[in-house]
């Protein structure tokens, strides 16, 4: 999500007051930004930036995008994405199936594209001149696969345009691209008529997904069954559809763009003015009827605000704020935003809260609502300080949820707006915590690698297009002056994926008759409503700390236990009714607990085993609301039940490489084992230089000892026991062991992490760690080995600071962060959080988390049936059963559900899908790039650290 500029002067006339209509949004600024920036640039004591601190950060940014960027090409291009741990190219169709997540990639150059204008930005414009021919000279966007229509748009005919949009600025200007003519907007046209079979539908909304040769119902495009879609997916289409139109003058984009907006503000929830997650594309019925902010509604709203910036039609505007004034009213618990129920907007649907909604403080932003964009924003600054980034998803009480980062920028953008609002240097301190971090943690010889899990600071080998769209755009734009600009960012807008449209597009090609149909639908609170810009001397009303005052309060919130407040709903009710029970205070010896669930319908059965089971049979409710507090109050105990199961089980392990010339940066997702030593309470770890034993195996005497000894032994899956290969390398002197998976290509980026489980006996006579990796994780270390004979590892729960690791030994200083102390390094990354598992990884509709078998040997013992097996570290809980107005739970305890630390919440698989793609060989093969090539490599990136010194990374 990004914003737009310009609001010319002071704005209108006071708090709440109506003026006239904004009719220029080419002129339009949701808030005069430098107006606000000087009433509180100097304040005293903001301690503010030197310009020259500027200046550095703003280059280590672009130092920071050229290794991503140059890695791309060197060792990705033409392919969509890098993969920069193994430093090649990532191709469809020839990586395993990582589901919904691939549907971004095409076969076009995707992160070249998505990086065109922002190499305009960051004043590369002789990089840009160079990208912009090989898009034209390489890009195929004729080819037989299936795709996201959404991704599609946003990445792909957003990064045409906004190449198209610097592209004829700069030729303007006279120095650059005088050669160009229009052939990007040529490719973008093109790409818009493949992605127009998707709205074959008698709603108007597209489908999911598009076959860029064959459509949508031709026999051959794989597609076009699929009957719902999200509200993000059909409503974030208007920007990019109708600069498509305006620059073309075909007004069809537009026309289907306007009709899919159209018919999700028909559909909102009437009584609540929200939409949900997601929609039937053929009949507008609510799939999912939850509501918030964050993955699956985002840019919807997001869009409605900027469709009225660019095109200047009030009724977007309008539905914007009825929407925004039911988010503030139901979502906004501040410093919260907790999905609801549209039907019962006062009932939270979840109790956590996805990464998404970090965009959402840089929208309060450009609407002019600063205090709770502040307040949002501090909230999630806490927990990036905790974890170092923010989990794709976390708990009410700031808990990790889903545990994997993939570098996404939507923090980055709201931290940018909220200093071009508020002058504070405060937001340019945030900015720098993120340089460091990335430096710190994601930076990788080939690039930045996504964290696998922010509690261990493991890697995923995958780096997003996103991150060069979207990440370094906001990190350059939040240090730079307006002196280090080629041209005026504020004559553009920016798309959600931080494409530039220029503003000047609101009066060209207007195709479009601007009929106001929004009051057709309902009717609007003109208080709702600010027709001229907002006065800064509103917004900030003469108190140059007024944004440090809003954040003050929130500055613990995080540390806090519980940091629960009343709802609403409980708040409402005052002296009156009790609020209704919820599943996280429930006693079973309790007996006005009891006596509620009896009102409820639910039923309490004792078990043999001192558990109890509930049942709840609506029809024996006392009234039908007492009934839907029953159903509420199992569905709250399924999800508690379950949480409780997946917090028995062991989180993830760490494998960090720490010799030359490794140095700490490659770290390694390992599943963890039932037995030997807890990692988890010997925080140094165990550090050693790793040998591959004889037999490979581990599963007899091992031949080796003296290779072995004092090592770190490294064996292959199979043919017996974990324990028994712990044994015999224990036996032979090792001091730890990884195990590496025997399944050619299996990966932790698409298989479930499990744990290894012992051999049915005592394994207390086992003291040794015992980490397992996947084979693509294994193929890591013996590449290294075969190329770098010394190889050491540190097993640990968690990746360990590189100041931590080489403290006392000699190490190039460019490999330490000099700006931070390791004295001050955050030790709660995973103390509180480790049990939990990322969900969206580990659990998917086509594969097996169970217990993986194998033969076991002759003559081994027989009440032992599973040699090598591994429990799945996420196993799912005991099946639960809600049929018709029935609803179970088992096995609860009798003295209680064990009381969690605050509110739980629910663990939400990703589907997967398989999908067969056609594979053309013609520029298409992966860059597998040997190991003394990726050597070479990571020797020039050492060296050019070497060159940096004073301004080490």
């Amino acid at each position: 999500m990004s914003g737009a500029a310009g609001c010319q002067g002071g704005g209108g006339g006071g708090g709440g007051e109506r003026g006239h209509r904004w009719r220029r949004p080419w002129k339009l600024l949701a808030l005069g930004l430098l107006s606000a920036s000087s009433v509180l640039a100097a304040a005293p004591g903001a301690g503010a930036m030197s310009k020259e601190e500027k200046r550095r950060l703003g280059n280590q940014v672009l130092e920071m995008f050229d290794h991503a960027y140059s890695n791309y090409m060197e060792h990705a291009y033409p392919a969509d994405e890098l993969m920069p741990l193994t430093c090649r190219g990532r191709v469809r169709g020839q990586e395993p199936s990582r589901g919904d997540v691939d549907d971004a990639l095409g076969k076009f150059s995707l992160t070249l594209i998505d990086t065109l204008d922002t190499l305009v930005v960051l004043n590369k414009t002789k990089e840009f001149e160079e990208a912009v021919k090989k898009v034209i000279k390489d890009v195929n966007l004729d080819n037989d696969i299936v795709v996201s229509v959404f991704e599609t748009n946003i990445r792909v005919l957003g990064g045409l345009l906004g190449g198209h949009s610097v592209a004829i600025m700069l030729k303007e200007k006279g120095e650059y691209m005088q050669w160009y003519n229009g052939e990007l907007l040529h490719m973008a046209k093109e790409l818009g008529y493949k992605l127009l079979p998707a709205f074959n539908t008698t709603s108007g909304l597209p489908y999911p997904r598009v076959n860029l040769k064959f459509g949508v119902r031709h026999p051959e495009a794989r597609t076009g069954t699929e009957t719902d879609t999200c509200t993000a997916c059909a409503g974030t289409l208007i920007l990019e559809f109708a600069a498509l139109s305006r620059f073309t003058g075909t007004s069809i984009f537009e026309e289907y763009a306007r009709k899919a907006l159209d018919f999700i503000w028909e559909k909102r929830q009437r009584s609540s003015n929200l939409v949900g997650v997601t929609i039937n594309i053929h009949t507008g019925d609510w799939v999912r009827k939850d509501s918030g902010v964050g993955a699956g509604i985002d840019s919807y709203y997001e869009y409605l605000l900027k469709a009225y910036v660019l095109l200047g039609d009030d009724s977007f505007l309008e539905r914007f704020n009825t929407h925004y004034d039911a988010i503030m009213r139901y979502i906004s618990q501040p410093p919260l935003l907790l999905d609801v129920h549209i039907h019962k907007p006062m009932l939270n649907a979840r109790t956590w809260m996805d990464s998404l909604l970090a965009f959402f403080p840089g929208l309060q932003v450009l609407k002019g609502d600063i205090r709770p964009a502040i307040e949002t924003h501090e909230m999630l600054y806490q927990v990036i300080k905790k974890h170092n980034f923010l989990p794709e998803a976390f708990t009410t009480d700031f808990r990790v949820h889903w545990a994997q980062h993939p570098l996404r920028p939507e923090f980055a953008e709201s931290t940018y707006f909220l200093y071009k609002a508020t002058g504070d240097p405060y937001y340019l301190e945030v900015g720098k915590t993120l340089i460091e971090n990335l430096n710190k943690y994601a930076r990788v010889p080939c690039g930045f690698a996504a964290m696998k899990d922010v509690r261990t600071g493991s890697h995923e080998d995958r780096m997003d297009s996103f991150f060069l769209a979207e990440m370094f755009k906001y990190l350059y734009l939040l240090f730079a002056d307006k002196e280090d600009m080629i041209f005026d960012i504020e004559d553009y807008i920016f798309t959600t994926e931080a494409h530039l449209l220029p503003l000047w597009l609101s009066t060209t090609n207007q195709t479009i008759s601007k009929k106001n149909t929004t009051t057709e639908y309902t009717e609007l609170d003109d208080s709702n409503f600010d027709w001229t810009c907002p006065n800064t001397q509103i917004l900030f009303p003469n108190d140059p700390m007024f944004a440090q005052s809003i954040r003050e309060p929130l500055k613990n919130v995080v540390d806090k236990s519980c940091p629960r407040g009343i709802s609403r709903a409980e708040e409402s009710l005052g002296s009156g009714p009790k609020p209704p029970l919820r599943a996280r205070d429930f006693m079973a010896s309790n007996p006005e607990h009891l006596e509620i669930l009896k009102k409820m319908g639910v039923s309490l059965i004792h078990l043999k085993d001192g558990r109890v089971q509930l049942v709840q049979h609506a029809v024996q409710a006392a009234s039908s609301l007492d009934a839907e507090d029953g159903l509420r109050f199992m569905q709250e105990m399924i999800e508690l039940s379950s949480q409780q199961q997946k917090e028995q089980q062991l989180p993830p392990r760490a494998v960090q490489i720490v010799s030359h010339p490794f140095f700490g940066r490659v770290v390694l997702t390992a599943g963890p084992a039932q037995f030997g030593m807890d990692l988890s309470k010997h925080k140094a770890g165990t550090r050693g230089f790793v040998a591959t034993i004889k037999p490979y195996n581990g599963c007899s005497e091992i031949t080796n000892p003296e290779a072995v000894k004092e090592k770190i032994a490294l064996m292959q899956r199979g043919q017996c026991m974990f324990a028994e290969k712990a044994r015999n390398i224990q036996k032979a002197g090792a001091i730890g062991g990884i195990v590496i998976d025997d399944n050619e290509g299996s990966s932790s980026d698409t298989a479930p992490l499990f744990q290894m489980a012992g051999d049915g006996k005592n394994t207390d006579d086992i003291t040794i760690p015992m980490l397992f990796l996947f084979n693509k994780e294994g193929n890591i270390i013996l590449d290294a080995i075969r190329e770098y004979e010394a190889v050491e590892v540190l097993l640990s729960d968690k990746a360990k600071d590189r100041a931590t690791i080489f403290k006392g030994k000699m190490i190039p200083n460019y490999i330490i962060d000099s700006n931070l102390e390791m004295e001050n390094m955050d030790q709660n990354l995973s103390e509180n959080d480790s049990h939990k598992q990322n969900a969206e990884e580990a659990t998917s509709a086509s594969q097996d988390v169970g217990a993986v078998s194998e033969e076991p040997e002759e003559g081994e013992s027989s009440d032992v049936t599973d040699p090598d097996s591994l429990s799945p570290a996420n196993a799912d809980s005991d099946s639960v059963s809600i049929s018709n107005q029935d609803s179970y739970v088992p096995g609860t305890d009798e003295a209680g559900a064990p009381e969690p630390a605050c509110t739980r919440g629910d663990n939400q698989p990703r589907e997967q899908k398989t999908e067969a793609e056609s594979n053309s060989k013609v520029n298409w093969d992966n860059k597998v790039q040997p190991m003394e090539s990726i050597l070479a490599d990571w020797n020039e990136d050492i060296e050019a650290f070497e060159m940096m010194e004073k301004d080490e990374l």
